[in-house]
């Protein structure tokens, strides 16, 4: 087989705009154990490098590649060599690695999904019947959310976005949806006390940028940024899912000084009130309602809350977060 000669540069019209390469969801478990105690770090890992790569599309030549089977490896070799003491400081090692040890990487750009695993709680693990907390090294996994993380590093200057989705949260009530438009299109019935419930998808991107500065605890940043987030939605009345999605925001703002922005994208998960009235019952919210809960088509909500006087960075759609 005769091996073509490798083109050359093209002339104009066509040239290459923003390229990035990398080795997409590399699963890796970290366990460690303590004794008879074991603890788990189960991460989902995407690196994306980006850089002096405009030979390797424009004439094919890898000079300047390293192989995505290598940031595969160095995944692995890390979690092992360094552990890993939370998903951002994991990320923040991977970032610094690629960019400072190889000259064409000039930028890279780690995501990591977290899924958290809770202890199976037993009747007695030394064989007594009596109660105990849980083995040290069985566990169930949570079906709560999954955590995120966003590293990116361009040699200098470092960008952190933290966050979580698939959170499922429902107020039973304090809820109102009422004084909305009406045009000849318009159906829907006021309601005065109804079910508000989503599935949080967020993100919050944090103030540190540059070694020289003190980074966060990213584990208890984290846990805080939850609870507040939660507190927030519990404590809200809410009159519109908008406003319960600013206190949200703002209560984090407010609590976290090293986060400068959130952005939130809430569906809003309708629970219409099933008509009852054919079969002779009423189907009153005071006497235990039923409902139907409907999972399309939805309403989608979606905002970003910053810091006074800081610049909002966060994609508008997460989707590409």
């Amino acid at each position: 087989m005769t091996v073509p000669s490798r083109p050359s540069r093209p002339s104009r019209p066509a040239i290459l705009g923003q390229n990035q390469y990398g080795k997409a969801e590399t699963r890796v478990v970290r366990i460690t154990r303590d004794g008879a105690t074991h603890h788990i770090k189960d991460l989902n890992v995407s690196v994306a490098l980006s850089g002096d790569m405009e030979e390797v599309h424009y004439s094919g030549s890898n000079a300047h590649v390293l192989p995505t089977d290598t940031t595969k490896n160095t995944v692995y070799a890390f979690a092992k060599e360094y552990g890993v003491e939370s998903a951002e400081r994991f990320g923040i090692d991977l970032a610094r690695h690629f960019v400072t040890s190889q000259e064409p990487i000039h930028r890279a750009r780690i995501r990591i999904e977290e899924y958290a695993w809770e202890r199976i709680g037993t009747s007695g693990a030394d064989g007594t019947g009596h109660p105990a907390d849980g083995t040290g090294h069985s566990f169930v996994r949570k079906g709560q959310e999954t955590r995120l993380a966003q590293v990116t590093y361009d040699g200098e200057d470092w960008e952190v976005v933290s966050g979580l989705k698939d959170l499922t949260v429902m107020n039973s009530t304090g809820s109102e949806f009422r004084g909305y438009v009406r045009d000849e299109y318009t159906t829907l019935q006021e309601a005065h006390d109804r079910v508000l419930a989503t599935s949080v998808s967020g993100r919050w991107r944090f103030g540190w940028t540059d070694d020289e500065q003190p980074a966060p605890d990213w584990e208890e940043s984290y846990a805080q940024t939850r609870q507040h987030m939660l507190r927030a939605f519990a404590e809200t009345y809410s009159f519109s899912l908008q406003q319960t999605l600013y206190r949200m925001g703002a209560r984090i703002i407010e609590h976290r000084d090293e986060i400068d922005e959130v952005r939130f994208s809430l569906p809003n998960s309708h629970h219409f009130l099933v008509d009852l009235e054919p079969f002779g019952l009423e189907n009153d919210t005071a006497d235990g309602a039923v409902y139907f809960a409907a999972d399309r088509p939805y309403g989608l909500i979606e905002a970003t809350v910053l810091r006074e006087g800081c610049e909002a960075r966060i994609p508008v759609d997460l989707t590409n977060l």
